[in-house]
């Protein structure tokens, strides 16, 4: 099975995807992690091939448009783009399955429109990155004067894929196969060599965070059956016994705990996929 390479024309320019499995199957939207792309998928979608799977590169990652100048990388565009892709597609009802940064977007996406949402899958990550009060002034001078800096930067050019895909396993404790995955989708050819295809200016820290206490109010909102993966060890984004406190929040969730690295449904899609396959 081949996923099946399409795109969307919404308001803020093309979002591409992948799509694999069965047309008259469940309905999910995928969303990726940061700067991954729609190919983090492909290894869990091979085993879940009941599900009619659009999995997205989200707006300024893998193939999709870059946002024009000016324009920032924040949630309400995730959020608005997810379901400008589903209203192309016709789904007035649907499921998400979403991986770190993509599981935090699919959850606050899950308590913003309930009325769309019919479950929800979170792999390694439940509502957004949270900061304390405290930290607001100096956020916002650090974004600030990164977002000043960044236009003199030049992306570096990789004479063959060798170099980025050992970069992805270093960084990211991935197999060779799983980086090979996302970086065959996450480079383009340029001066000879290749470039990052994603946004720079998602490398940019947010202007601001939300609270931990913001973060339970929106879990606790989440009104679809949702089942969450983590993997063990924790990541220190997202440490125990936090991770576990919020999806307690959960008004109809359940939790697995598998052992793994960050991107277990890359490395161990079988693992994972048997976890959630009664569920969605």
């Amino acid at each position: 099975m081949s996923p099946q390479e399409v795109g969307f024309d919404i308001p803020i320019g093309r979002i591409t995807a992948l799509r694999m499995g069965e047309a008259k199957g469940p309905k999910v939207l995928a969303l990726h992690g940061w700067l991954d792309n729609a190919a983090s998928f492909i290894p869990l979608a091979g085993q879940l091939p009941h599900l009619d799977l659009v999995m997205l590169d989200l707006p300024g990652h893998g193939r999709s448009a870059h946002l024009g100048p000016g324009a920032e990388y924040t949630l309400s565009v995730a959020l608005n783009a997810a379901l400008d892709v589903a209203d192309a597609l016709g789904w007035d009802w649907f499921a998400l399955l979403g991986h770190s940064m993509g599981a935090g977007i699919a959850s606050i996406l899950a308590a913003s429109v309930p009325e769309r949402i019919e479950r929800l899958v979170a792999i390694e990550a439940l509502g957004a990155l949270a900061e304390s009060t405290e930290r607001t002034t100096q956020r916002l001078r650090e974004g600030m004067a990164a977002s000043r800096a960044l236009s003199g930067k030049q992306l570096r050019v990789f004479k063959d894929l060798a170099a980025p895909i050992r970069a992805r396993m270093q960084a990211n404790q991935l197999s060779e196969c799983s980086a090979r995955l996302l970086v065959e989708r996450g480079v383009i050819e340029r001066d000879g060599g290749y470039v990052w295809s994603s946004d720079p200016r998602l490398t940019l820290p947010a202007l601001q965070r939300f609270t931990e206490a913001q973060i339970h109010q929106l879990v606790t909102g989440i009104e679809c059956p949702t089942h969450v993966v983590f993997a063990d060890p924790a990541q220190s984004y997202l440490p125990e016994p936090l991770r576990s406190q919020r999806a307690a929040l959960l008004p109809h969730g359940h939790l697995t705990v598998l052992p793994g690295s960050h991107h277990l449904h890359m490395d161990d899609p079988r693992a994972v996929a048997a976890a959630i396959r009664g569920f969605i």
